[in-house]
């Protein structure tokens, strides 16, 4: 199998292509040609993103802005598997929302409400921070440990006007911000108070890991990916019929598949 997540060799759709040996991986058993397309370009950059930039440690809490994408639907899924303790997910799509808790969300905030309504859901997760299992001593405090960022512009100012202190106060716990996609807008103003007031640090992906960082993760999505507990919505498309599929818009939430 090549890194691109085709079952057969490709090439622009050629029958046949060349690849570097070390760029190719065996399908694991028991995975669908759909799902091995669909699943490693997002799947992958979910993975990377919580592990490694965010540095997620099991228990810590994930928000996720803009998780009724197909690559944020993955990051929750992810996200449990490793470890976290509470997870939440930020979108639109009532369709997608309604099904992120199938996927290991512990609750999601729909992003259509008004300034103030949303600012206090924000709020209200931020306190929801039991974690399962742990003795009392090891409860966390209020906040999110790490958000990863599909959306940017004005959700990612709503959420930073959130979590914003209006006076100065003891620093607690520190949120890692991932910035990994800008569905929503290229640019943000930013408060200098965000940052005075709450500790937060503001990562980017960081343009591609190292080698054995990517392996690693393509390693781990395709093995979940087989045996069910990374799942994806497809939409298997015929070639000749990519033209028509490409103008009308396609349902949110699903990954398209295009067969030959």
């Amino acid at each position: 199998m090549f890194f691109g997540g085709c079952r057969k060799p490709f090439g622009a759709m050629a029958e046949l292509t060349v690849a570097p040996k070390a760029f190719c991986f065996p399908l694991p058993a028991g995975m669908d040609d759909d799902t091995a397309a669909a699943l490693p370009n997002p799947g992958v950059s979910a993975w990377v993103s919580l592990t490694h930039r965010a540095k997620l440690a099991r228990g810590e809490t994930v928000l996720v802005l803009g998780a009724t994408g197909v690559t944020g639907q993955l990051a929750v899924q992810i996200a449990k598997l490793l470890g976290a303790a509470r997870v939440v997910g930020v979108g639109r799509n009532e369709r997608v929302l309604a099904r992120l808790g199938d996927l290991g969300a512990d609750a999601t905030i729909q992003m259509d409400q008004a300034p103030e309504a949303l600012r206090e859901a924000y709020l209200s997760e931020m306190g929801e921070t039991r974690s399962q299992g742990l003795p009392l001593q090891n409860l966390r405090e209020p906040g999110f440990d790490v958000i990863l960022d599909y959306l940017w512009g004005e959700p990612t100012e709503a959420l930073l006007a959130a979590i914003t202190k209006s006076e100065f106060a003891v620093a607690g716990k520190e949120t890692r911000l991932v910035q990994v996609g800008e569905s929503a807008g290229a640019t943000i103003k930013l408060p200098a108070a965000v940052l005075r007031s709450t500790a937060v640090t503001i990562l980017g992906t960081a343009g591609i890991p190292p080698r054995e960082v990517l392996f690693d993760a393509m390693r781990e999505v395709m093995k979940r990916g087989a045996i069910g507990e990374l799942r994806i919505e497809t939409d298997r498309v015929a070639l000749p019929e990519i033209e028509s599929a490409w103008k009308h818009a396609r349902q949110a939430g699903r990954r398209t598949v295009v067969a030959p």
